[in-house]
């Protein structure tokens, strides 16, 4: 074989292999354009959070800078979006006083919600002798001796996904953050619930959403 026939061929497996992979470009590119126009189109919704109501077991800050507390919330979601659903991905919920951690992360099993939607989760968030701020401690123990109403956050952090068709997103932060106003004095919003001295304090709070 001479050496233009070998030239020839050469060029002529180039030109096959720029074929093939001009053609899987394109074939990529429409690919993503089309996931892009049908994500345009649909514009998900991000979901809509309410803290429905908040039983208090324990609240009890009687030693200096340390919290032992208790909660079960009952918080629901509901999936606006008539054709995106959200699957929820290692969800943690936790109780917060002026922007301070005062219990642990209580995990919520990941779920998938579909079209229009509602879950309704009742964790239990606890934390025993927590270390808290010493300026935060004297906020908490005048409010409580002064029949105050306190104001805690429930705080939902986690992932989430959204599934178009047979698409499905990688993942996206949510943060979710409920005010709940609690008062244990006279005037109090809540009220005794079994034998052990629980308060139940009914919110129906609606709560703020990032992704």
């Amino acid at each position: 074989m001479s050496v233009k026939e070998c030239d020839h061929h050469r060029k002529r497996r180039q030109r096959i292999f720029r074929r093939i992979f001009w053609g899987i470009i394109i074939f990529l590119f429409l690919v993503l354009l089309a996931i892009l126009l049908i994500w345009a189109i649909l514009r998900p919704t991000k979901p809509t959070f309410i803290l429905q109501d908040v039983t208090v077991y324990a609240f009890n800050a009687t030693v200096a800078n340390f919290l032992t507390s208790n909660f079960q919330v009952t918080l629901t979601s509901r999936n606006p979006n008539d054709h995106i659903g959200i699957y929820y991905d290692r969800l943690a919920a936790y109780v917060s006083y002026r922007n301070q951690q005062v219990t642990y992360r209580t995990s919520i099993p990941p779920t998938y919600q579909g079209h229009k939607e509602v879950n309704v989760w009742s964790p239990f968030v606890y934390g025993t002798n927590i270390p808290i701020a010493p300026f935060n401690f004297e906020f908490l123990s005048k409010e409580e001796n002064d029949d105050e109403s306190i104001l805690i956050t429930l705080r939902v952090d986690g992932k989430v996904r959204w599934k178009v068709g047979v698409f499905v997103s990688g993942h996206y932060h949510i943060h979710i953050r409920c005010p709940a106003y609690i008062n244990f004095g006279s005037q109090g919003n809540g009220y005794k619930i079994g034998e052990n001295g629980a308060m139940k304090y009914m919110m129906v709070q609606r709560c703020a959403v990032t992704v």
